[in-house]
């Protein structure tokens, strides 16, 4: 009996949507309070999952979800960077 391998699941904050890992891009707080797109997914820190959309990134910064994700206030700048960040990678 062939074992199926199980999808890790991650859940957008934006719009609430599950999807696989890959399917979804994260949003990473590292210790230096930095906060960046982390395409790979492997970067160390405080990780949230976001589809790869812009309206998913603009509904987030309009519910205050990475605030929440990150128990901190974030800034409008990084939120301009993580748009634009994003507009590479939307398929």
């Amino acid at each position: 009996m062939q074992k199926t391998k199980k999808v890790p699941q991650r859940k957008c904050i934006a719009c609430q949507e599950r999807d696989s890992k890959k399917g979804l891009i994260r949003i990473v707080k590292n210790k230096e309070g930095q906060i960046f797109l982390d395409p790979i997914g492997k970067a160390n820190g405080r990780g949230a999952y976001i589809c790869k959309d812009a309206e998913c990134l603009k509904k987030a910064i309009k519910s205050k979800a990475l605030n929440r994700a990150f128990k901190i206030e974030v800034p409008n700048e990084v939120y301009e960077n993580l748009l634009e960040e994003l507009q590479k990678y939307e398929d």
